[in-house]
């Protein structure tokens, strides 16, 4: 059973501060607890306005997530200094450029940042290097400057610090993301409620679309007019065997004659993602064999995720996930043979080629999974999170099936597998392409809560769908 999930009301938290204050303070705790006599200062700077190549236009801005968490700022241009001994955080943004006003309007004013943000002192970007030589901020008998390789700027020095440190308050950062607070469950909780209502718009649209793109259109518009102006990441808007493909990136092909449409999309809430996934019938009404493949995958989902807890193995809960499959596929003769041997010989890696899931914050795949690419076991290679899950992570479950030629016709080779693989019966499958579903779940103490709310019952899919 889930447990009794506490919502916090998202409107009143999100009218609050982005806790920059109390993240800074918990990457200096991190620092501590790795290293001996941490002190100093942590310096991070946002991304800068970039311009296009051979074009007088700005590239799209992103800020970095990095100067993100210990800021709350998704402004260019900007620097953060957070003194470890003082507590005390101060943010750097752009002075006033007369020749830009014309352009893009007046600036965010010193008094107006510190209204916003949740910093002690904002100054312009202009002081930053004497603020960082300033008596003030090197006062420790043997200073330490905390920052990241390669971002930081040829014109800032570090002169009155004895140490430089370029690689620790990375890892702090990475790791500590992977616990979230009530203000960053909220705004996940955000964009995944806006996303829900981009998903719910495509279900009543697909019957009538002709084209990929149409659909990729209809799920943009209602994320951008519900507060959404970026996505978390490019849509998978994936027609019929398309789906085969894991990140199908076209999104541009007739859907004429196709049995289902994989959506694979979530937009993006204040540096927020959401990560979900859904599949269901163009034309309202699952095929047999598309009907029977999804109801295998719902299945691996909802077993994997009464799995979750504080505590629990994420590789414990993935090779759930494949066992669930390999009995769903074996049930309906695509494979053959003992459960268990099948499992041993790895041959649902085929059909599943990918990871379970992965930590999900401002990154769609998000910092803290340690994953393990050279792992020689092909199940757990491309899983993006090795280890236990800890209360307040918010990881996606997002198992799936699929028939791609290019993957599975290797292992119809392959003795070791093909004896697992009944090809007449495979060969009724592959007009399928692939199956996934996806939401984004909040690890508690106890077990686990589902920030995802968007249609996967089949009923009521294909219901909205018909409407």
């Amino acid at each position: 059973m889930t447990s009794p999930a506490v919502r916090d009301d998202v409107g009143y938290v999100l009218a609050g501060k982005y806790p920059a204050k109390a993240h800074a303070a918990k990457v200096a705790a991190y620092l501590k607890n790795k290293h001996h006599n941490v002190d100093g200062v942590i310096y991070l700077e946002g991304q800068k306005t970039r311009m296009l190549e051979d074009n007088d236009e700005p590239q799209p801005f992103r800020q970095r997530r990095y100067f993100f968490y210990l800021s709350g700022c998704a402004l260019p241009d900007c620097y953060l200094t957070y003194n470890i001994h003082t507590n005390r955080l101060t943010l750097f943004i752009p002075p006033i450029d007369p020749d830009s006003v014309i352009w893009a309007g007046l600036p965010l004013s010193p008094s107006e940042a510190l209204n916003l943000y949740d910093v002690d002192d904002v100054l312009p970007s202009t002081e930053v290097n004497a603020f960082l030589n300033s008596k003030t901020e090197s006062s420790t008998s043997h200073p330490t400057i905390w920052a990241i390789q390669n971002q930081v700027s040829d014109s800032i020095t570090f002169l009155s610090f004895d140490q430089k440190d370029f690689t620790a308050v990375k890892e702090a950062i990475d790791e500590c993301r992977v616990v979230k607070d009530a203000y960053e469950i909220a705004l996940t909780r955000k964009a995944n409620a806006i996303s829900t209502l981009a998903h719910t718009a495509v279900l009543k649209a697909v019957k009538h679309a002709h084209n990929e793109r149409e659909l990729e259109a209809v799920f943009l518009e209602r994320c951008i007019a519900n507060g959404c102006r970026e996505q978390a990441y490019h849509s998978i808007v994936a027609s019929g065997t398309n789906a085969a493909t894991l990140h199908y990136q076209k999104n541009y092909e007739d859907m004429e004659g196709r049995d289902n449409l994989l959506l694979d999309a979530g937009g993006e809430f204040r540096c927020y993602a959401a990560d979900i996934t859904r599949t269901f019938p163009i034309k309202g009404k699952f095929s047999k064999e598309s009907r029977q493949i999804y109801d295998i995958v719902l299945r691996m989902q909802e077993v994997c995720t009464e799995m979750l807890r504080d505590g629990v193995l994420w590789d414990d809960v993935h090779a759930k996930a494949h066992k669930v499959a390999i009995e769903g596929l074996l049930d309906i003769g695509i494979l053959k043979g003992d459960k268990e041997e099948t499992f041993e010989k790895k041959t649902s890696v085929a059909f599943f080629p990918h990871g379970l899931g992965h930590y999900l914050g401002m990154d769609t795949h998000d910092t803290g999974g340690h994953p393990n690419y050279e792992d020689k076991d092909t199940m757990f290679r491309y899983l993006r999170v090795r280890g236990k899950l800890p209360a307040g992570s918010i990881i996606t479950v997002e198992p799936g099936i699929y028939f791609c030629r290019f993957i599975i016709e290797p292992y119809l080779k392959d003795p070791v597998h093909s004896k697992h693989i009944d090809n007449e019966v495979l060969d009724r499958y592959w007009d399928v392409g692939g199956v996934r579903i996806e939401d984004n779940i909040l690890i508690t103490e106890t077990g686990y809560e589902n920030l995802t709310t968007a249609v996967k019952d089949v009923d009521e899919m294909e219901k909205i769908i018909n409407s």
